[in-house]
């Protein structure tokens, strides 16, 4: 197929901001146009305007000292860095492959921020010889980024990542400001603070701060008191140095998103609104403050269509066996209270399902017995031959496949409304042949 496709969908629909509608007339397409049949039994969409209309939310919810970044991590695939570049964001990376995605999408190196906590002698030189932002993780990275930064006349903007030590949100995992958090330094721990002030005033190249509390799981209320404390410590090298020295604050990203309805929230708005109750100083224009957000920016505008290849009745229990299972879900199956889903059932038509709701296991293709994407759902008696759709998977899912049982990685389109009820396609990947996956494996 051409990278570009245009599927006509029966029943046009005003969509306007209908996230569902515009799913559903989506699928529909999709099966019309074929990319889900026989042959494409699971493919992934991302609604590209639904993108772009979450990045333009985000830029009215700040002023126009806050420069965003997109954290690759969330979704590194070369289109999507596209979009967000498109929209006019920057992209943060957390690893040499990320870094190479984002230098060849085209991001200007001052647009890029480099964080990892295991950076190479490599990786380090690369980045400040490119001029790219690091924040340095750790002192024994901070001693070899001196040795460099002394003499090589690099024009990167260069900081601490700080952990403020203010506690771990609902899922440890994603937790980053525990007090033994493997990331930045700890504020709090004995005689830390005294060697930052140190640091920055030894080094005036030390120009910005960075922290980052975490991620889904995390209030606001913690993300604000984290960053509360990080800029508390900005203000106090800055008297101390006697200059504004630290002119750039990163504030990571983090926003939670909902899985349980295709609302967005909290929102942009709401964060910003947050911060600026109890951290005025950032919205001053003191400061550039950078921000790092991924997970909020795609998830909820993607999501993942598997077909049903058959049903059962096992001890009561009604199961169906789906083509997305650990392979496509990691996390889903292999943690399903802390990262569960929205499911939702489309007959082989791509219409959704109604009737009298069943209690009903949906289960994935792997041969393991936790490979599970919906514990006891009420849907719809799902058939085989109907899909189903799981929502809120832009980030973190279809870009970061998984290849349990020698299982292909998905197609992915982008999916954009069009006039007269047409769905316009764009191959983000196209469905990966079983020699291309087995030479990864190799």
């Amino acid at each position: 197929m051409s990278d570009r496709q245009v599927a006509t969908s029966p029943n046009s629909l005003d969509l306007g901001d209908d996230r569902r509608a515009f799913k559903e007339q989506v699928m529909r397409a999709a099966i019309q146009a074929g990319y889900l049949g026989d042959d494409r039994i699971v493919a992934s969409f991302v609604d590209s305007d639904g993108v772009a209309r979450t990045i333009e939310s985000l830029k009215q919810a700040f002023p126009d000292n806050f420069q965003h970044t997109f954290a690759a991590k969330a979704n590194t695939m070369r289109k999507a860095l596209q979009l967000v570049k498109s929209q006019g964001l920057g992209c943060e990376v957390a690893s040499r492959g990320e870094l190479e995605q984002a230098m060849r999408v085209g991001f200007e190196p001052d647009k890029i921020v480099y964080d990892e906590p295991a950076k190479t002698a490599f990786i380090i030189r690369r980045t400040l010889a490119a001029g790219v932002s690091l924040n340095i993780d750790n002192l024994q990275e901070f001693e070899f980024v001196s040795s460099i930064m002394d003499t090589s006349g690099s024009d990167s903007r260069v900081g601490f990542r700080i952990n403020p030590q203010v506690g771990g949100g609902t899922i440890g995992a994603m937790s980053t400001a525990t007090r033994s958090s493997k990331f930045g330094i700890a504020l709090d721990d004995e005689g830390n603070r005294s060697k930052l002030i140190d640091g920055y005033r030894a080094n005036r190249w030390l120009t910005s701060m960075h922290t980052h509390i975490g991620s889904q799981g995390c209030t606001l209320d913690l993300m604000v008191a984290g960053i509360r404390k990080v800029v508390d410590l900005v203000e106090e090298i800055n008297t101390a140095i006697g200059d504004q020295q630290i002119k750039v604050i990163d504030i990571g990203g983090g926003l939670p998103v909902n899985f349980d309805c295709d609302e967005f929230k909290p929102t942009f708005a709401e964060y910003a609104e947050a911060l600026r109750a109890r951290i005025p100083e950032l919205f001053s224009g003191k400061f550039t403050v950078k921000t790092e957000f991924g997970r909020s920016i795609y998830a909820k505008n993607g999501f993942i269509a598997a077909r049903i290849e058959y049903t059962k009745n096992s001890g009561g229990r009604q199961i169906a066996i789906s083509h997305a299972g650990a392979q496509i879900a990691a996390r889903t199956a292999f943690m399903p209270d802390l990262w569960a889903i929205r499911l939702s059932v489309f007959d082989a038509s791509g219409r959704p399902k109604s009737g009298n709701e069943v209690i009903q296991d949906v289960a994935g293709p792997c041969c393991f017995a936790g490979d599970i994407i919906g514990h006891e759902r009420e849907l719809p008696l799902i058939e085989p031959g109907d899909y189903i759709m799981l929502h809120d998977t832009g980030a973190y899912y279809f870009s970061n496949p998984f290849f349990y049982n020698s299982l292909p990685a998905s197609a992915v389109y982008g999916a954009t409304s069009c006039e007269a009820g047409s769905v316009e396609f764009d191959v983000w990947r196209e469905q990966q042949t079983y020699d291309e996956m087995l030479a990864v494996i190799g």
